[in-house]
């Protein structure tokens, strides 16, 4: 494997543990800052609004930049960012000063953009889908141990986990500041060059590719899917089956485990047997299925055992990337990047108070109402993905499963 692949692997695995650290006590904090009559969960769902936002207005500037500048200084900035942010958040006195340690991680929260990209400027177009597996797999094995030492911590002190993430990311700084190549470098006229820092420009450049508008489509699709378990998983796990900050740490981790080993061992061959679109749609059925049968789980070890098929069904994500990745050419995979962090986040500032708010709503009469919704939308893939443009980038590309 390439140097540049191993460092930017490490970056992301660091940079994965640093996140789930945070994740079993925040929900736990809220409560200590807002009470314990459901103000805590909308609250929570306000903090991942507030950061996607943040996302959306700086993901896609600071891929732009990666391009005309260079990787290796906007990832720098990033995991310097992330490293204060930490701080801020472990020493917050009041429930104000903990949005706005979600404002500074918003907007330093691009650096998995960039890594996507500099893993894309390395690899073959033909290697990408496996690489963008092999990517997923290092960030679950992140948060296997992110989530289970922020709940040991937690437990210890429920301040501790920012702690140790400031120290997780400050090692990701240092260890990108030694070793860390660049990807591309800044082109001659970068300096020369009025970058635009205007955060919608990138999606409606998306129409300047045919097919690329139903692909970003579909992407959008399953980034709402994915709002409801994002938003809800140690929420429904804490009050549905009552699990303890361990328990929580643990459901993560064991999540984290399935996924890095679907990623890892799992994408790049059913990718390369099937094709990217029929890889695509498998794993969206096997997630639309899981998320149904969290619907009507009733016990608390039924999460666990859905664990596997959620893994799964993560391995539409990088078919889809490889197919993304393939409509623009080299000199614009940073803003390629960095415009699906955009709608992601853009997505993500209105998903997680909808999710929340849903299952406030429904909690007394069905909880897992808002599951099955969730597993309703991918319906919606269906129009997209069989659009005549899209169907024709597929054809045309070889991108799709061999004879038999």
């Amino acid at each position: 494997m390439k140097k540049p692949l191993l460092v930017i692997y490490a970056t992301v695995l660091l940079d994965a543990m640093g996140l789930g650290l945070v994740m079993p006590i925040l929900p736990g904090l809220l409560r200590h800052f807002a009470g314990d009559d459901g103000r805590g969960s909308m609250h929570y769902g306000a903090m991942l609004a507030v950061y996607a936002l943040m996302q959306f207005l700086c993901a896609p500037i600071l891929g732009a930049l990666s391009d005309r500048f260079g990787r290796r200084p906007v990832l720098l900035a990033s995991l310097a960012g992330a490293a204060v942010d930490y701080l801020l958040m472990a020493a917050a006195p009041t429930l104000a000063w903990l949005y706005v340690g979600r404002v500074v991680a918003g907007i330093t929260g691009a650096s998995a953009a960039v890594a996507t990209a500099c893993v894309t400027d390395v690899t073959p177009q033909a290697d990408r889908a496996n690489r963008y597996g092999q990517m997923g797999a290092v960030m679950g094995l992140g948060f296997i141990a992110g989530p289970v030492l922020g709940g040991l911590l937690g437990e210890w002190h429920l301040r501790a986990p920012f702690v140790a993430a400031a120290i997780v990311n400050a090692i990701n700084f240092g260890m990108a500041v030694f070793v860390l190549p660049e990807s591309r470098p800044p082109r001659a006229d970068a300096v020369r060059e009025r970058p635009n820092l205007n955060a919608f420009a990138s999606l409606h450049r998306l129409r300047g590719t045919p097919a690329l508008l139903p692909l970003a489509g579909v992407f959008a699709v399953i980034v709402l899917t994915s709002q409801v378990p994002a938003t809800l998983w140690i929420l429904y796990g804490q009050d549905r089956f009552g699990w303890s900050m361990r328990v929580a740490g643990l459901s993560l981790a064991g999540f984290g485990v399935c996924h890095a080993v679907v990623q890892a061992a799992v994408t790049g061959p059913v990718v390369a047997r099937l094709g990217e679109r029929a890889a695509l749609l498998v794993g969206l059925a096997i997630d639309g299925a899981a998320m149904l049968l969290m619907a009507v789980a009733t016990r608390g070890w039924m999460p666990f055992a859905l664990v596997p098929l959620f893994a799964i069904g993560g391995m539409s994500v990088p078919a889809l990337q490889a197919t993304l990745s393939a409509q623009v050419d080299e000199s614009r995979q940073g803003e390629l990047q960095g415009t699906l962090a955009s709608i992601a986040s853009l997505i993500g500032v209105a998903g997680p108070l909808v999710a929340a708010a849903g299952f406030a709503a429904t909690r007394a009469a069905w909880p897992g109402a808002v599951w099955a919704a969730s597993a309703a939308l991918y319906v919606l893939v269906l129009p997209l993905l069989f659009n005549v443009r899209v169907r024709s980038v597929y054809a045309a590309s070889g991108r799709v499963a061999p004879a038999a």
